[in-house]
Order: structure tokens, then sequence, then C-alpha cells
């Protein structure tokens, strides 16, 4: 019992050390990021799902772009740490994924069937680069 023990503890230590490292830390936008990416990736099967599209290979792709978004994040922080550990790349590559997820969570509703307003359906046309302000 205690050798399962020292194993997390050890493996805890080396998650927060890579964390430090390669993020600076966790913050709240790390941690906002992380949520809104979580919610996008299910919200994202289940509205595969509802098409009759839910295959593997998509959801594979699908977490390789997830973990492309940390990485981006990562190398944001690594800039950052070159420029004067100011978190500026960091976290404006973190703003950047968490309206984009936010964007996709929209329309991952909207594909489900969700009531949608009409004013944030014109602004994730506006933003996706489909539709014209009016």
């Amino acid at each position: 019992m205690e050798r399962w023990y020292l194993l997390v503890k050890w493996g805890v230590a080396a998650f927060s050390s890579a964390t430090t490292y390669f993020f600076g830390g966790w913050s709240a936008i790390l941690n906002a990021l992380l949520i809104f990416v979580v919610i996008d990736y299910f919200t994202g099967m289940a509205a595969a799902g509802a098409a009759g599209e839910l295959r593997s290979t998509k959801g594979l792709i699908g977490i390789a772009r997830k973990v492309f978004i940390f990485a981006m994040v990562a190398a944001g922080h690594l800039v950052d740490r070159v420029l004067g550990d100011a978190h500026l790349f960091r976290d404006a590559i973190a703003y950047f994924y968490i309206a984009n997820e936010l964007l996709s969570i929209i329309e991952n509703g909207g594909k489900l069937g969700a009531p949608i307003p009409p004013i944030v359906k014109q602004a994730v046309e506006v933003l996706r680069g489909r539709g014209e302000p009016k």
C-alpha cells in the first residue's frame, strides 16, 4: 500500500513540476481554458453523435487539436520567459483559445437543437467570418 502512495506522490510532483515549467504555474485563465476545452470536446461528441457522424478518427483528431491548444499556450509561456516572464503571450493565446472554444460550444449547442438567442447566432456568424453585422 505504501508503494502506491509513494508512486502517487511522485506522480503529483512530476505533474506539478511539468505544469510549472511549461505553463508558469496553473492560473485561473488556464483553468477556464481547460474547462472550455473539455466542454467543447464533449458537446462536439454529442453533436456528432446526434448527426450520425461519430467516428473514432474524428475523436482522435479532436483530442489532437486540444493537445495542440495547450502546446501553443506552453510555447507562449516559453516566449514570455525569454521576454521577462510577464505572461503576456501565454495569456493572450489562452484568451484567444477560450473565445474560440466558446464559439465552438455555442455551435455544438445549435447542432444539438438547443435554443440560441438570435443576437448570439449573429455574433458567432460575424466572428466566424460568415456574416455581416446588421
